[in-house]
């Protein structure tokens, strides 16, 4: 990586903003890329040509070139077309094949989406070989794209992709890419020996590609240093905890960023009035009269509006707002959830607005503008989930001036410091145990600093809007992981090199020291004659 020399990096995963996005793997696929070439680096983005990115998209691609590739054990062939496009400095190459990508969303069943994933990691290498583009990183993502680190290793060794270092990042490691053996080893064409419990084998009858993408990979990242630490015991490493303290000398955790473009309540057009850390005391309540007025709340500026924007999913702590929203509403208070994911989640969060009009709105479906609107609107933003990897709520709830409750896992307990009143410190509000009580207690301690306060609450949203929550510090902290990655690799290399050539100094010297012998020998033997 030197510093003449712009640095290649191949990111490879399976969703990315705006193409195609279902969570925080979308956004980080779409902000790191563009925070590294801001940095210097030129930057390759892989993905699948899914059937549902937009039309906008794939007007804007170009065709470059196309070949068929080998994979499965049955010796089938397949095609694997280049779709190109350049944007924000960024080269996107969407891989096209229309039997494992032409059926509409992304994800549809995991026995459909192991043959899926297997094609595209092989196909992600093989089309950087194709196109003589050669990183010196192959960074990819989740389990959907742990292939990649095996197949660099194997297959490709001997090509010029092969030279490049792997990073292989976990955004949530609960899901992993299990399935029967015999499944995976038909659609990777791997030998068999790597199906053994060190890397691909979990069960007597089971395979899991995480497990051997993370064995394979020279680098293990996942988004916070506190998930890092997480991930290695039983409570939170599902199953891999002991597999990833094991290779825990090569796991780190750098925090995500949020893309500051996008969300930047000083440019944001979807918001009633644009303000700044120096003028959100006058313009922010503009937003909340406007999120009271759409969704049919009463208007009062003096309410305190608290947001939940979320999957209603059990991970993110919605058994503990169900266990106490009644607590909520003490006269003072509004809340307004916008979401989808559970049913049972959806019907209660349907009844508590059902139970209190004007007081609470549960929207139960995605909005982007309504996302924006309650990120400005809101006072407070609840995020208590039972294990959040990093989280990205709170960062652009933070960048809004609206403040951050939450519980302390993950990259909450790393973005997030709790408020300490004799320091006039903390940026919002925690709890530690996973209880409705913890969460209520700290709802309360929120309310009491807000009607009781507000000098300090307001000091406390300013320092929030001025926290550098981008990417610019993030993207440094993987240079040096990519740096420290590329100098081990150059020093095992040299190592390999001496290593060999010592053999080749002493297997020289044996020759040497056996000619001697043997002329030796003949002249022993001439001279008996």
């Amino acid at each position: 990586m030197a510093e003449n020399k712009k640095t290649r990096i191949a990111f490879i995963g399976s969703e990315c903003y705006p193409f195609i996005k279902t969570g925080g793997l979308g956004d980080v696929m779409y902000a790191l890329p563009r925070a590294l070439t801001r940095e210097g680096c030129e930057v390759r983005v892989i993905l699948p040509y899914y059937r549902c990115i937009p039309d906008k998209f794939k007007n804007q691609t170009l065709y470059r070139g196309s070949f068929m590739m080998d994979l499965s054990r049955d010796g089938r062939t397949f095609y694997v077309g280049i779709m190109e496009m350049v944007m924000d400095g960024v080269i996107y190459d969407f891989i096209d094949n229309r039997e494992f990508f032409d059926w509409g969303n992304p994800y549809t069943g995991l026995w459909e989406d192991i043959p899926k994933y297997c094609f595209f990691s092989k196909a992600s290498l093989a089309v950087l070989n194709y196109l003589e583009w050669i990183p010196e990183i192959v960074h990819c993502h989740d389990w959907q794209a742990a292939l990649v680190p095996v197949y660099l290793r194997t297959h490709f060794a001997d090509t010029p992709v092969g030279r490049a270092c792997s990073v292989l990042t976990i955004h949530n490691l609960r899901f992993q890419g299990i399935c029967s053996i015999d499944h995976l080893k038909h659609w990777t064409g791997l030998p068999d020996g790597l199906f053994d419990y060190p890397l691909f084998k979990v069960s007597e009858s089971d395979a899991n590609m995480f497990k051997a993408g993370l064995a394979f990979a020279d680098r293990i990242t996942t988004v916070s240093s506190t998930y890092a630490q997480e991930i290695q015991t039983p409570a939170y490493g599902e199953w891999l905890d002991a597999h990833l303290r094991y290779h825990s000398y090569r796991l780190s955790g750098i925090v995500n960023g949020i893309d500051t473009d996008l969300w930047n309540p000083e440019t944001d057009t979807l918001l009633a009035e644009p303000y700044s850390a120096e003028t959100f005391l006058e313009k922010k309540i503009a937003n909340k009269r406007a999120l009271q007025q759409k969704l049919n709340l009463e208007p009062d500026d003096h309410k305190m509006v608290l947001g939940l924007i979320s999957r209603l999913t059990d991970q993110k702590g919605l058994d503990l707002v169900n266990a106490i929203f009644p607590q909520l509403l003490d006269g003072n208070t509004q809340v307004v959830i916008l979401g989808t994911g559970d049913p049972r989640y959806e019907a209660s969060f349907r009844q508590f607005e059902a139970d209190n009009k004007g007081v609470v709105c549960s929207y139960i479906s995605y909005n982007e503008t309504l996302a924006h609107l309650i990120y400005a609107g809101a006072d407070a933003l609840l995020v208590p989930s039972l294990f959040e990897p990093c989280g990205l709520t709170q960062l652009i709830a933070m960048r809004y001036g609206t403040v951050p409750i939450v519980r302390e896992t993950g990259g909450l307990k790393d973005t997030v410091q709790p408020y300490r009143a004799e320091e006039n410190s903390g940026n919002g509000f925690t709890f530690t145990e996973y209880r409705a009580d913890g969460l209520l207690d700290a709802i309360n301690d929120a309310k009491t600093l807000y009607f009781t306060d507000r000098w300090h609450w307001d000091e406390m949203v300013r320092r929030n809007m001025q926290k550098d929550v981008s990417w610019s510090k993030s993207a440094l902290q993987y240079l040096d992981l990519y740096r420290g990655a590329l100098a081990q690799a150059r020093a095992e290399a040299e190592e390999r090199a001496k290593e060999a050539a010592r053999k080749a100094a002493e297997a020289a010297e044996a020759a040497r020291e056996a000619a001697e012998r043997a002329a030796m020998t003949a002249d022993h033997a001439n001279r008996s004659v």
